[in-house]
């Protein structure tokens, strides 16, 4: 059985700043309006960090069945390690997924009924990313999930429910954080890339070998870093967020070392620290702006 520390390593929190991260950008957009909430600041957060944690169980329970992780560099895993049955992991994910509904539909009443549908398809998303018969993470397009659902949705959604609308500045941010968000998923699957594509995974780091997505992934920091310069067109402050620039720095280079397996396995924690700095860093800048 499963030890509590196990349970906690098996919800993967290196991958929580990926949750946190588009809530903070999004209430920094909000405060860029004249229109952050704090308490819906804080349902938007209790919906994201409770699907993250509730994907990654989900993605533990559908490999571990498929027999994804029976061998694997990466974080621990309970069902493939044989930790936990299929059934109790499955029913963390479950809880977890009806955590994040429940916050989610809370937010959605107090906003803007609409967003019910958008929560819908996150926590469709979120199951069928590795479960289901056809799961789009084993097709390639774990990315482009991320790249919505943790980017353009967390971010303007955050924006949304407090100010009630968005901006260009939102949707910057929005592009920003997807671009660093998908880039802790593209580091995940480059050190996965032997064990993936010997089990039938296809990930699109299985798909542009190697050598793609370590550029790949360098390509999605610096989307997020020139978009760091596009926001100072709203507020030169925003040049602040480049405090975030040698963090980045740190977690690229083992890919571009050409480090291999469990070697990359910190990339994905300085890659979420990258993002959770970058966010505080422009959220705060447009806030006191804002203020001011």
């Amino acid at each position: 059985m499963a030890t509590l520390a196990q349970w906690i390593a098996g919800a993967r929190p290196r991958t929580l700043p990926n949750a946190i991260a588009p809530v903070i950008a999004g209430t920094g957009g909000a405060a860029w309006l004249h229109g952050a909430i704090w308490w819906k600041a804080l349902l938007a957060l209790a919906v994201a960090v409770a699907l993250i944690i509730g994907v990654n169980f989900a993605n533990d329970y559908s490999d571990g069945i498929r027999g994804t992780d029976d061998d694997r560099a990466g974080p621990l895993r309970l069902v493939g390690s044989r930790l936990a049955t299929p059934h109790a992991v499955r029913a963390v994910a479950v809880a977890s997924l009806t955590i994040g509904a429940v916050a989610g539909l809370a937010l959605a009443l107090t906003s803007a009924p609409w967003l019910i549908a958008v929560g819908a398809l996150c926590i469709a998303g979120a199951w069928l990313y590795t479960g289901g018969a056809k799961p789009y993470g084993y097709a390639g397009f774990g990315e482009v999930a991320v790249f919505v659902f943790f980017g353009l949705v967390a971010v303007l959604g955050t924006q949304y429910t407090q100010a009630l609308r968005v901006d260009w500045v939102g949707a910057v941010l929005a592009v920003a954080t997807g671009a660093l968000s998908s880039a802790v998923l593209v580091a995940n699957n480059l050190r996965d890339i032997p064990t993936d594509k010997e089990s039938g995974k296809i990930t699109l780091a299985v798909r542009l070998g190697d050598r793609g997505t370590r550029i790949f992934y360098q390509l999605l920091l610096g989307v997020a870093a020139v978009l760091t310069l596009t926001l100072t067109a709203a507020t030169p402050w925003c040049a602040v967020g480049l405090v975030a620039t040698p963090l980045g720095l740190r977690a690229a280079a083992p890919v571009r070392s050409g480090r291999i397996g469990s070697e990359l396995i910190p990339v994905l924690r300085d890659t979420g620290l990258t993002m959770l700095v970058w966010s505080i860093a422009v959220a705060v800048a447009l806030a006191v702006n804002a203020q001011g």
